[in-house]
């Protein structure tokens, strides 16, 4: 057991783990402040939409054919 500890604390840090760690703790960061961004780019989008009320309630003129009528 004592060669399994000494072992153990005699060995120092992985840099190459490390410094992989730190790439992806910033790829996450960079990743967040993205979504926070199109987020706000969203909400900015869907506000400067208007529908009007006549685009709600489409109908269809007499004798227009439905999609569905015209393939038959």
């Amino acid at each position: 057991m004592a060669k399994a500890l000494f072992g153990h604390v005699g060995l120092g840090p992985d840099y190459r783990l490390t410094a992989e760690v730190a790439r992806l703790r910033q790829r996450v960061n960079d990743l967040e402040d993205e979504v926070v961004r199109l987020r706000k780019a969203n909400v900015a989008l869907a506000s400067a939409v208007q529908v009007h009320d006549d685009v709600l309630s489409l109908t269809v003129p007499d004798g227009v054919p439905e999609p569905a009528e015209a393939l038959a």
